[in-house]
């Protein structure tokens, strides 16, 4: 006899209102929120969201987080190595400190070789006053978060050739990094939907110019281009003007894929009802693209404009390493690279390439974002 697999609980109907309360929150729920539950099951979007969360808070506060100014000059430890902190000093704790460094120049190879000093024991110091600085060009003050000791040196990732401290300036050249991928996904996002959108609503002669002009522009080798563009710039200009115009420059050639993004969607759209319906109401091509159309697959595009920015911040550090963006006294990644061309101070004072971790880490963590968007967009998924 087959045994019936009855449970024998009571019967609680408030359960099966409350499995009816989520399915009608799920199926009333708008874009936005499906797109963002499927973003929280990705977790490593989830993660690569909370680390970029913090590298740019980080370099908003890049002054009062690091111990140095971003100039400050330590001319009796050029090229000194990273000094880690430590907690513990002959078995009783001491708390953060670093040892002291003595400074021998090694007549064989002339290089300078720094050794720690047991004896020398500085202790860090927390919310501390340091080197003066101009926070956000506002207001002068000296406070920092960590400081070294009083008559000590403190100095995380090493120091260059001119005895500047390596982790101040990589905190100050993130934010030069960081801001040019997100001023130019502005422009280029802007460039891509509005040349796109025309492209794509109207169709014929001028989807084919556009179309056109986007595979001319694409048939040029992406580095050659951008450097031939960088080497234009006058060397009279300004570090500002320099900035503003690297960042319209790696803009202005990055709008081409999310051109052809926003083409390709707008095309199967306009001939959806609620569009045909908008035109016969005399709605204007501007409304009916900004208001209709665009719309609907604005996911999309933040998930494209979150893959686009890696792309930016690598045409900046290449373009300043190889000398022909950024230049001193502007302060990014791509900068503190350049002065680590030389392949015998590289092998001599390994920590000048320090500079490349941060560029990998918010590239990495840029396209997990940006591939978490993607699949969050994504209505069939």
């Amino acid at each position: 006899m087959t045994k019936h697999f009855v449970s024998d609980k009571p019967f609680d109907p408030y359960s099966v209102e409350q499995l009816t309360e989520k399915q009608e929150q799920y199926y009333f729920a708008s874009q936005w929120q499906l797109m963002w539950w499927k973003l929280k099951r990705h977790k490593l979007a989830v993660i690569s969201s909370i680390m970029l969360f913090f590298i740019y808070f980080g370099a908003l506060f890049c002054e009062f987080l690091t111990p140095y100014n971003l100039h400050t000059r330590n001319t009796d430890f050029i090229y000194a190595p990273p000094q880690l902190p430590h907690f513990f000093h002959e078995g009783k704790f001491v708390g953060p400190f670093v040892y002291g460094l003595d400074y021998e120049l090694n007549m064989e190879n002339l290089k300078r070789e720094y050794t720690p000093n047991p004896e020398k024991i500085h202790k860090l110091r927390f919310f501390c006053s340091g080197d003066s600085y101009t926070f956000w060009g506002i207001f002068e003050t000296d406070k920092h978060f960590v400081c070294p000791a009083e008559d000590g040196q403190f100095f995380l990732m090493g120091t260059d050739r001119l005895g500047r401290d390596m982790y101040s300036r990589i905190f100050h050249g993130a934010r030069i990094s960081l801001t040019i991928g997100l001023i130019g996904i502005v422009v280029s996002f802007t460039l891509g939907i509005i040349i796109g959108g025309i492209a794509g609503y109207y169709g014929g002669f001028v989807d084919n110019v556009i179309q056109r002009l986007i595979e001319i522009i694409r048939s040029f080798p992406e580095l050659p281009l951008w450097m031939a563009l960088s080497a234009v710039l006058p060397v009279t200009w300004s570090p500002l003007l320099i900035f503003f115009g690297i960042t319209i420059i790696l803009a202005l050639l990055d709008w081409t894929s999310l051109a052809r993004a926003v083409r390709s969607k707008l095309l199967a759209l306009r001939e959806e009802d609620y569009c045909t319906a908008a035109q016969l109401m005399g709605a204007k091509p501007k409304r009916i693209i900004g208001k209709h159309l665009l719309p609907g697959f604005m996911s999309h595009l933040i998930a494209s404009a979150s893959l686009s920015i890696p792309g930016m911040i690598l045409g900046e550090t290449a373009l300043s390493f190889l000398g022909l963006g950024l230049r001193p006294p502007i302060t990014s990644w791509g900068v503190l690279l350049n002065e680590a061309q030389n392949i015998n101070v590289v092998a001599l004072y390994p920590w000048l390439m320090i500079p490349v971790i941060p560029v990998i880490i918010v590239i990495l963590g840029f396209n997990f974002l940006g591939d978490g968007l993607r699949d969050a967009a994504d209505p069939y998924k």
